[in-house]
């Protein structure tokens, strides 16, 4: 008599991460967000907090865009940052987290996808739920100075999205501790000195970091003159995220 074949079915985990990276996601991650349930009910009410899990989505931005931004006052630059940086990335990342979020629920799951740039609450200035908390969670960068999430791979040259699921699905890291050092490198290229230069601390507001009304005003008057409003010179200037010869020795 012939042994029983057992069939090795890949994890949900493993066959989420190869829709996601199919579909041109660059960074794949899940966090467990329990132990954040307190703020993230805060931001975005209590559905939102009810789901244990956070699939968090990064793509990556071209080089060759973003390198572009000291230059930004030239309109062929922002409309090109704003097009390739924004919009395109964006509509990407959600349609990769509706396919994903269809398959969990294919699965029998609760899948609720984050838009990569969706604000709802003006008065706060934020989303329904926080992107860079969900990548920091599942071990894919830290919090920088300037608020962005830094990662190995690119610095914080990467655009987020999120799938909040009740999956029971296996967390892929653990936060990573800030390498900032000394840097103030996006806290000095701010044009209204939005940063304050603290590093993160859990369970420290952003305000003590980041005054996001200083940031909105600045862009505000941006597209009062350009139409559009481009800055993103935090992003630019991070030596983790500067892959030309030489940009890197401050982030080392």
């Amino acid at each position: 008599m012939q042994p029983m074949q057992i069939e090795n079915k890949p994890r949900m985990e493993d066959r989420l991460r190869e829709l996601a990276l199919d579909m041109g996601t660059d960074l794949f991650g899940i966090a467990d967000i329990t132990p954040a349930r307190e703020a993230v009910e805060a931001q975005g009410g209590p559905e939102v907090a009810s789901f244990p899990r956070a699939i968090s989505l990064g793509i990556i931005l071209l080089d060759s865009i973003v390198d572009q931004l000291p230059r930004r006052s030239d309109r062929a630059v922002s409309v090109a940052y704003k097009h390739h940086a924004y919009d395109v990335v964006n509509d990407q990342l959600d349609t990769i987290t509706f396919r994903l979020s269809k398959e969990l629920e294919r699965q029998g799951y609760r899948a609720y996808p984050i838009s990569a740039s969706q604000r709802v609450n003006d008065e706060k200035i934020c989303a329904q739920f926080s992107h860079k908390m969900a990548a920091h969670l599942a071990g894919l960068g830290w919090i920088g100075k300037s608020c962005l999430l830094v990662t190995p791979q690119a610095g914080p040259r990467v655009r987020f999205a999120t799938i909040l699921t009740n999956a029971s699905l296996r967390p892929t890291g653990e936060p990573l501790d800030q390498r900032c050092g000394e840097c103030q490198e996006c806290v000095k290229v701010c044009p209204v000195s939005a940063f304050t230069g603290r590093a993160f601390v859990e369970n420290e507001g952003r305000e003590a970091r980041y005054d996001a009304f200083k940031c909105q005003e600045h862009m505000k008057e941006i597209e009062k003159k350009m139409g559009m409003a481009v800055c993103g010179m935090c992003l630019y200037i991070c030596p983790h995220g500067r892959k030309h010869e030489g940009l890197r020795s401050k982030a080392t």
